[in-house]
């Protein structure tokens, strides 16, 4: 909307008051500003004095009476306006003969009006009174310009042609009209102005041009320039290369980088005569593009011109090298600025420090940083900054504190980002009391915000450390820092993975009644929680809540459903879901796919399982080396080597490597339908591809010999896997014991248990079975009933087929009393005898306990 001027200025600017009365002098003769000190009454034969008539007005009036000219009906503006006219040779008599007719009332409220712009006309063509015309103008624009600027330039172009002016007056005048508006920040008019100027042809001065746009563009009216340049463009208006500069400034004010550049180009394409600023300034927007290719090429043809580029433009175009990670050729322009005689100064060391950084050579940044320092450069925060953060995502947490230290030590203030970046470095390296003590110290100084606190109550709830995470949570609050709903999320997320869903709630229930409203994230984490704990009904409770308050769950909220069905073995459940969520425009992804089917693998729904394999294809998502792992475990599971392997040979032919867990499904099957063969072969192709066995790989490789009475491969294997440094878990030596148990090594196996037992494995109850049985089949039943002794000791509550192994040892012996008083004893202890007990008690058949050991080890 078009500001409007304020009340007439014409009459209050021209009139003074005069308190002594004098005789009326003939206008042309009166000074304005004292006419009684400045002027005698004239003599009719002194013939400097040029006397006039007003037309129309009668000569008889008394002069002296002074008479108000508003009561004359004779005379009017348009006799004011001819008078005016009557001496455009004489800018002085015009401009007196306007005071006078101002002062006495003659003019109307609206000086703006003919008498006005033939006055300014007449002042505009005396280079004289042009300064004069100036003023005038100014101060119309300041006080008063009724009609609104668009008018005024209409009636300037009318006047001009009704009475002859000078088109050069018409458009000097006009001009400043323009200027004056700008200056007076009355923008809206001034665009009003420049507008109906280019409809009348009248051509906007250069320096005028750019003195709109300019204000245009520090008023935030970027979009009016760009518009009021196109018009001049278009209209093929001069401009000259400080508007391209004020375009450019504008467009990058906006962050367009692409049209502050093009502004660029197409005057240089124009034949606009472009000076060494404006190709710095093309260069400053060419960089932040970053273009650091064209920049260069800017900066050559500067210096083909014989412009040697400022110390600016060469730290520009360096850093823009930097950002597109050209280091070769942000050096080279480094060497070539400083033989050029500009010094390398700290924003481009910095640049070249940030560079090295990225790049991950860390020794060449700090190389650059010791050297500056050396040369007198003082390193400043941002500098510190960007070293301390190379440091750490560079693997190097401990120099990035040498450095953090330094900068406090130098009296450079380290800032919350630097102390932020440290504390999560010390957690990823696992050094929780390092951020902790730099948490402490941090609050000590003022400088932790509450992302400090929400990082260190994240990390310490990641390290199972809840308690600690809650009294940094409480500390908060004490320390003047208000908790946010992260704050409330990262400690709910604490209680939900230890499994302390009691205060979970609790808590879920706190932040509700403090006025903080629950988001996604916090359904997402309560949600999971409950799953976690196997409380599918709870979690789906909440996952229900949320979606009555609106909220709309997002892909990873569906992936906890999803993936906490099947954990459950709710497989089928979230078969459903996934598919009712797929209409809705959910997208799942290959982790949703992988949780389905290793959910319908565990629950031996292999069919199942393949089906989703194949829906998986249908919408376009790649299986990944976790898809193809657990459809190759389900088939060994139902010993289908052969489809096992099509499904690795599917998986190369992809070109996905298989991984540790691929190879041990692969071995666990061969080992389980008894072709070691193959096993060995993938066993040892493990290593041909710099992958490592691991533990559970080397169990399977002992069970698969085991199984096959080839106790010495079983224990040679042992032999490498401690030679190797592999951990021999509980089953490791569990199976071994039991092979060495069934080929009659018995100081062996005793040897192999008490190795165990100094390693501080506790055995399980399928060990201790083991060993009862082993040694019941030895006739070793005293040493059998020890063992039973020993889980007695250690409050292990022994199994049926502990008691089975021992009854149908005794039985064996004819030790029938013996037997049916271990019967006895179940019974006691609460444990209920099964079929296989009464087979041995009943029928003596007591070869079933061996084949029940088989499938339990």
């Amino acid at each position: 909307m078009r500001t409007r001027f304020p009340p007439p200025l014409i009459s209050p600017f021209l009139a003074r008051s005069r308190s002594i009365k004098q005789p009326i002098l003939p206008f042309c003769s009166v000074s304005d500003d004292n006419p009684s000190s400045n002027h005698q009454i004239p003599n009719k034969s002194d013939s400097k004095i040029q006397s006039f008539e007003i037309p129309g007005h009668p000569k008889s009036l008394n002069l002296k009476t002074e008479k108000p000219i508003s009561q004359d009906p004779i005379l009017t503006q348009s006799q004011v306006t001819e008078v005016i006219v009557s001496h455009r040779n004489h800018p002085n008599l015009a401009l007196e003969h306007f005071k006078w007719a101002s002062r006495k009332g003659i003019l109307s409220d609206k000086t703006t009006g003919d008498p006005f712009i033939v006055l300014i006309h007449i002042l505009m063509c005396s280079d004289e009174h042009y300064g004069t015309a100036k003023k005038l103008i100014s101060k119309c624009v300041s006080e008063s310009l009724d009609p609104g600027p668009g008018e005024f330039v209409s009636q300037f172009v009318v006047t001009a042609e009704r009475f002859q002016f000078d088109q050069s007056s018409n458009s000097r005048a006009v001009n400043y009209l323009l200027c004056s508006l700008v200056r007076s920040s009355r923008f809206e008019d001034a665009i009003i102005c420049f507008r109906k100027m280019v409809e009348n042809n009248i051509v906007p001065c250069v320096p005028y041009v750019h003195v709109l746009l300019n204000a245009l563009v520090r008023n935030n009216m970027i979009t009016e320039a760009r518009v009021a340049f196109s018009e001049i463009v278009g209209r093929k208006i001069p401009y000259d290369c400080a508007t391209i500069r004020v375009l450019i400034r504008g467009c990058l004010k906006e962050g367009n980088v692409e049209d502050a550049a093009q502004y660029f180009w197409d005057a240089k394409a124009n034949g606009i005569e472009l000076d060494a600023i404006t190709y710095s300034t093309a260069i400053y927007a060419v960089c932040k593009k970053p273009d650091a290719i064209s920049a260069c090429e800017l900066l050559n043809e500067m210096k083909e011109k014989g412009w040697v580029p400022s110390e600016g433009t060469y730290t520009n175009v360096i850093g823009a090298f930097v950002k597109q990670r050209c280091m070769i050729d942000a050096l080279r322009l480094k060497d070539e600025m400083v033989s050029n005689g500009v010094q390398m100064n700290l924003v481009v060391a910095t640049s070249l420090m940030k560079g090295y950084c990225a790049k991950g050579d860390l020794h060449s940044a700090l190389v650059l940083f010791e050297k500056i320092v050396e040369d007198g450069l003082c390193p400043n925060k941002i500098t510190y900054s960007v070293l301390i953060e190379g440091c750490i995502n560079n693997g190097d947490v401990k120099k990035g504190f040498e450095l953090y230290t330094r900068m406090k030590n130098e009296g450079v203030k380290p800032n919350v980002y630097n102390v932020n970046s440290l504390i999560i470095g010390f957690f990823e390296l696992g050094l929780i009391d390092e951020a902790k003590k730099l948490f402490e110290e941090a609050v000590e100084v003022g400088v932790a915000n509450v992302f400090t606190y929400n990082n260190l109550i994240s990390w310490l709830c990641k390290v199972d450390k809840v308690d600690e995470a809650c009294n940094v949570f409480d500390k908060m609050s004490k320390d003047g820092i208000s908790p946010t709903i992260v704050s409330y999320n990262n400690v709910l997320l604490g209680h939900c993975r230890s499994g302390d869903m009691d205060m979970a709630l609790d808590l879920f229930n706190t932040l509700q009644e403090k006025g903080f409203k629950a988001n996604v994230v916090t359904y997402s984490i309560l949600i999971d929680g409950y799953f976690r704990k196997g409380k599918s009904e709870e979690a789906l409770a909440y996952f229900d809540q949320m979606v009555d308050l609106g909220f709309l769950p997002s892909d990873y909220t569906f992936n906890i459903v999803i993936n906490g069905l099947c954990k459950v073995g709710q497989t089928s459940e979230a078969s459903l879901m996934l598919k009712k969520v797929v209409e809705r425009g959910f997208n799942p992804s290959c982790m949703t796919y992988n949780s389905i089917i290793d959910g319908f693998v565990k629950e031996n729904a292999i069919n199942s399982a393949l089906a989703v394999y194949t829906d998986m294809h249908e919408a376009g998502v790649s299986p990944n080396v976790v898809t193809y792992t657990s459809l190759i475990h389900g088939f060994c599971k139902f010993k289908n080597m052969d489809l096992a392997l099509k499904m690795r040979n599917e998986m190369k032919s992809k070109g996905l490597e298989l991984d540790v867990i691929s190879y041990g499904a692969l071995i666990n099957g061969f080992c389980k339908v008894r072709d070691i063969g193959r096993a060995r072969e993938i066993f040892n192709e493990l290593y041909e591809v710099g992958l490592y066995p691991n533990t559970a790989i080397y169990n399977s490789m002992i069970s698969g010999f085991r199984d096959l009475d080839n106790i010495e491969e079983a224990v040679d294997f042992h032999k490498k896997m401690v030679n190797e440094g592999i951990l021999c878990d509980l089953r490791t030596y569990t199976t071994l014991v039991d092979g060495l148990l069934k080929a009659g090594k018995v100081v062996s196996a005793s040897e192999l248990y008490t190795e165990m037992l100094a390693k501080n494995i506790v055995p399980d109850d399928i060990m201790y079975s083991v060993l009862v049985n082993g040694l019941c089949n030895k006739g070793q039943l005293e040493n059998a009933r020890k063992i039973l002794e020993e889980m007695d000791k250690k409050s292990v509550v022994p199994n049926v087929v502990i008691y089975n192994s021992l009854i149908g040892g005794y039985f064996r012996e004819g030790k029938l009393q013996e037997a049916f008083k271990l019967h006895d004893e179940m019974l006691d202890r609460g444990l209920v005898p099964d079929d296989r007990t009464y087979d041995i008690l009943v029928t003596g058949k007591v070869k079933v306990v061996d084949s029940m050991m088989e499938t339990a080890v």
